[in-house]
């Protein structure tokens, strides 16, 4: 008679994590045009794509240079660093418990949930008022807030360009399909085992290509939240990419943090 294997709290933790990770990236094998898309797609100027990446690429720079003081001030940065520090000490334990684990989940789905919804009211606003290309700044802000708190709750520091690289590449994964995705995602998971990335690019590079994919992405739901009130549906859509994009952060975050936990760090 063959007896079960035990398997430790941080295995099934690590067990239940590649399943979601699985499932999250089955959606991602290939891109399903939608109607509405398709009906768009004639009607989008030409350039319309360059500036926004542009506008996208700006909006970054913007807020990585001046914006992450202002964005500490909208949340309680030093009670995350606090609540981080008591999980890391229950989890510390040599054989740490499946609540210890997941209270770094918990704490990282916590932050996600106001952005999402200031997100989507100004988007929406917005789109009434047919107003699509200004809106990128309050989304790439409220999207990078997000982020911030999530990385602060597994006790990464998101001032680094090291982890703002992170972010950006969680931020390309979240928003390609394809083998576009999967490279994107095989890179993030080589940093998530190795610490480092195998491919070394400056910010400013990850910040245009990170643009790029936001702006092929996003681009027919901004054209349609420039025109009046239709817009609405267009600024609609803000919810849907946060919280896509916030989804695959938690899930990479929380590799991450596991990843660290078995190999004894």
């Amino acid at each position: 008679m063959q007896f079960l294997k035990f398997r430790t709290p941080l295995q099934k933790e690590w067990d239940k994590l590649i399943k979601q990770e699985a499932a999250f990236l089955s959606k991602k094998a290939q891109k399903q045009q939608s109607k509405l898309n398709a009906l768009l797609e004639s009607k989008v100027p030409e350039n319309l794509q360059s500036t926004l990446d542009k506008a996208f690429a700006k909006a970054f720079g913007l807020v990585f240079e001046k914006g992450t003081g202002v964005i500490e001030k909208t949340y309680r940065k030093d009670k995350a660093e606090e609540k981080f520090a008591v999980n890391s000490v229950l989890a510390a334990k040599k054989k740490p418990s499946r609540k210890s684990l997941k209270n770094f989940d918990k704490e990282a789905g916590k932050s996600s949930g106001l952005n999402l919804a200031v997100s989507t009211a100004a988007g929406v606003g917005l789109g009434v008022l047919g107003i699509g290309i200004p809106d990128i700044v309050l989304f790439v802000s409220l999207q990078l807030k997000s982020l911030y708190q999530i990385a602060a709750s597994y006790g990464k520091n998101y001032r680094f360009d090291e982890e703002r690289k992170f972010i950006l590449l969680l931020i390309q994964g979240a928003v390609t399909f394809g083998e576009e995705q999967r490279a994107i995602d095989e890179e993030i998971d080589f940093y998530i085992e190795n610490n480092e990335f195998r491919k070394e690019k400056t910010l400013e590079q990850l910040i245009a290509e990170t643009s790029k994919c936001l702006s092929a992405e996003l681009l027919y739901m901004k054209f349609l939240q420039g025109v009046p009130i239709v817009g609405a549906v267009g600024g609609a859509y803000d919810f849907v990419y946060m919280n896509q994009i916030n989804t695959y952060a938690k899930l990479k975050y929380y590799k991450r943090f596991l990843t660290d936990k078995m190999c004894g760090l």
